[in-house]
């Protein structure tokens, strides 16, 4: 009889079954793993077994029995040393023993075993990421198949969702990615975070490695190996171990994922392709080394255009069949063979024009490289020298914009260059514009100029020309040049009408330019001659030009004024010598900076200012003092140079101040000096500025010399220097007062064609 006791606790009979069924699941999960590691070992050591049975000439028996010898000698298991036979054989190297670790090579056999057993790319593909790269801390991995014109194709992943993988099935060719980058410079490229798209880049900011997978110098694809954080460090092992990796899924891709490429075309239809083309063509096949490297390319077929010195070339070399390309044209070797391993490596045709080419005979030609299918497809075109020249006249009427026409007068057929289309505006779809009908497509004040032109070439059948404006169908108006001439035929008929157009636009409108600037520049000539006129005619209203003497109170004075050379060059220098009310003789000399109206018209107001000033009987440094005031406030803020002084007679006391101009010069007996520089700014310069006030006891026979900087004044000399030679020449013996002002003006040699003011005072 059954009772409750018997029951099992609620809930616990269920667990414990729970917990049992899955330590069985786990205990046969780890049996299986074992299992399949155990056969991947096995696997790995009948390969050491094979390569010891090839090498030793011996039986599997005692090849066995060799490799458990040398692992016992060597201290190592025979699985490692199994790796490192299999390793020297593949002579991929990746654990040689000074720098690997004993896993390494055993985690690549494994993989290379599982991938040779497996039956399509996404098998190898998961073998890559669980034998070989989860030790590295990779966790995704992608095969690309690469195919014609640089585009990529997805042949296997894992570590990927499906959703993912069949977004990223197909990369076209021109969209820049990772696995691109690596496929177009064929080398293994360590990514950061770069941002390129590719797959897995939404899910992962990690780093990448893409490494080119390269057979006989093609890129059959590209292995690309993901990391959910920073790229780990790279050791010559880590590098040389993805590098294997990559060769091992060429190998895979080169025979299980063949669908994925078209088949390529035979060779005797590349041949027959070569043939039929117009001009020279090699058919190209990759030379190997001993190592699988591309070493040169082999020269299956020459077609019959090549020239006779390439003929020659061929007879040295023998081509046809099996010569190598770098024999024959050494010259090849710089970037031609560059670009042939490209077009190879990655199927994306090369063409160019112009380029340096050893194979031309005359060394440029335009060139094309295609690949089809395990061949290349050399194919070059010589530039001679008629095709030069009519790629320079191209040009030259490109740059001029000329077009050229010709009109059969026998059938009516019209012939445009493809520039005259684009003077016209016109499309080369659209029908050439008859001559007869220019006046149509001309404006209307032209046509008594068209309509001579057309009757002097189509009725008097002679050379003409005209310009006209072309009004173009897109609104657009331009000035034109059109020029024609009839050609006529053994029989005198006419036969046709030849002719070209030039678009002249810029060059009418620089001259529309240029007249308008004549025209101002004419007329501001003339304002500046007017402004010049007055200028001189206001200077010698006030100062004329000629050689003023006169004495008074035992003084006897002389003045000297010698205008500019040029009247553009019309300055302010002003003197002037008068007796004023109190008995007093006023000497000044001054100098406005400038030139031209304004300058005069400065010197007019200082000039008259300081006379009337003088009637005050003020000092000299008041006058000054006042004159400055005057420049600053009266005269448009201009500025001048002045010296002034008062001669008193009954006393023979001269006092002076000075405005920033050169010292008087005393000439006493036999010798000569400056006056002392007194202090006193340039006029107009600081409103509040203070002039200084020098006294000189005059005597008899002496003789005074008050001048402006023209005097003096040299391009190559300093002032200094113009004061020493001043002194120099007034030093010089003289007859009369009137000798020695002739003398200074006709030896101190300035050279700035500036007015010169000279006033000289002798006492009797």
């Amino acid at each position: 009889m059954h009772t409750p006791a018997d029951d099992p606790p609620a809930g616990g009979g269920s667990d414990r079954e729970i917990a049992r069924l899955a330590d069985t699941v786990e205990r046969l999960r780890r049996e299986i793993e074992e299992a399949r590691r155990a056969a991947d070992d096995r696997a790995l050591i009948e390969l050491a077994k094979g390569v010891l049975v090839e090498r030793l000439r011996c039986g599997p028996v005692q090849a066995a029995d060799q490799l458990a010898s040398l692992a016992g000698k060597a201290g190592v298991s025979r699985l490692e040393l199994a790796a490192d036979v299999v390793n020297q054989a593949a002579r991929d190297h990746i654990s040689a023993a000074a720098e690997a670790e004993s896993g390494a090579a055993v985690r690549l056999r494994a993989t290379e075993n599982a991938a040779l057993g497996a039956s399509d790319t996404q098998a190898v593909a998961r073998s890559l990421v669980e034998h070989a790269l989860s030790p590295l801390g990779a966790t995704a991995v992608a095969v690309w198949a690469a195919g014609p014109d640089s585009c990529l194709t997805l042949a296997g992943y894992a570590g990927f969702g499906p959703e993912e993988a069949r977004r990223w099935h197909h990369v076209p060719p021109g969209v820049v990615t990772p696995a691109t980058r690596a496929m177009i410079e064929r080398r293994t490229i360590w990514h950061a975070d770069t941002g390129l798209p590719s797959i897995g880049r939404q899910s992962s900011r990690g780093g990448r490695v893409t490494a080119p997978m390269i057979v006989g110098g093609r890129v059959l694809g590209v292995l690309e190996i993901c990391w959910p954080q920073a790229l780990p460090p790279r050791p010559p092992r880590i590098e040389r171990q993805i590098d294997a990796l990559a060769e091992l899924c060429a190998h895979t891709l080169d025979a299980p994922f063949a669908p994925l490429a078209q088949a390529g075309p035979a060779l005797a239809e590349i041949v027959d392709l070569a043939d039929a083309l117009p001009d020279p063509a090699l058919v190209l096949r990759a030379h190997l080394d001993l190592r699988g490297d591309l070493a040169d390319f082999r020269v299956q077929h020459a077609n019959e255009r090549l020239t006779d010195g390439e003929r020659l070339l061929l007879e040295a070399y023998p081509f046809v069949p099996g010569g190598l390309l770098l024999e024959a044209y050494p010259l090849a070797a710089g970037g031609l063979f560059a670009r042939i391993e490209q077009v190879l490596a990655t199927g994306k045709p090369f063409r160019a024009q112009r380029m340096p080419l050893g194979l031309s005979s005359t060394g440029v030609a335009d060139v094309s490289v295609t690949r089809h299918g395990d061949c290349v497809l050399l194919v070059w075109r010589d530039h001679d020298e008629d095709a030069r020249l009519a790629g320079l006249l191209e040009h030259a009427q490109r740059l001029g914009r000329i077009g050229g026409f010709e009109e059969n007068a026998v059938t009516g057929e019209i012939t445009w260059n493809a520039q005259l289309y684009s003077v016209y505006g016109l499309s080369p779809d659209d029908r050439p514009i008859p001559l007869e009908r220019l006046r149509d497509h001309a404006h209307p004040d032209d046509e008594v100029a068209i309509g001579r032109f057309l009757r002097t070439v189509l009725h008097h059948r002679r050379v003409a020309a005209t310009a006209f404006r072309l009004r173009r169908p897109d609104g657009v108006a331009r000035h034109m040049r059109v020029v024609a001439e009839p050609v006529f035929g053994p029989d005198g008929q006419l036969m046709a009408v030849r002719g070209a157009y030039q678009d002249i636009s810029s060059q009418h409108w620089t001259e529309v330019a240029l007249s308008v600037t004549r025209d101002q520049l004419a007329h501001t000539e003339q304002e500046s001659a007017e402004r010049n006129r007055l200028a001189l005619q206001l200077q010698h209203a006030i100062m004329p030009p000629s050689r003023g003497t006169w004495e008074s109170f035992g003084l006897h004075v002389a003045v000297r004024y010698r205008p500019a050379q040029k009247e553009h060059l019309v300055g302010g220098d002003w003197y002037d010598a008068v007796v004023l009310p109190n008995g007093q003789i006023l000497l000044s000399v001054g100098d406005v900076a400038g030139h031209g109206v304004d300058a005069a018209t400065g010197m007019v107001v200082l000039r008259n200012a300081l006379r009337g000033l003088a009637t005050t009987g003020a000092g000299p440094a008041q006058l000054m003092a006042w004159l400055n005031l005057v420049a600053h406030h009266l005269a448009d803020r201009l500025t001048a140079t002045a010296v002034c002084g008062l001669y008193d007679p009954p006393s023979r006391m001269l006092r002076w101040a000075r405005a920033g101009h050169l010292p008087p010069i005393l000439l006493r007996e036999e010798g000569g000096a400056e006056l002392p520089m007194v202090k006193g700014p340039l006029l107009g310069a600081f409103i509040d500025a203070r002039y200084e006030e020098g006294e000189l006891q005059l005597q008899a026979k002496d003789t005074l010399l008050l001048y402006t900087d023209g005097l003096i004044e040299r391009r190559d000399h300093n002032l200094r220097h113009a004061q020493d030679r001043l002194l120099d020449i007034a030093r010089r013996t003289s007859a009369t007062l009137d000798h020695r002002l002739d003398d200074l003006l006709t030896h101190c040699n300035s050279d700035t064609d500036d007015d010169t003011c000279l006033i000289g005072v002798h006492l009797s």
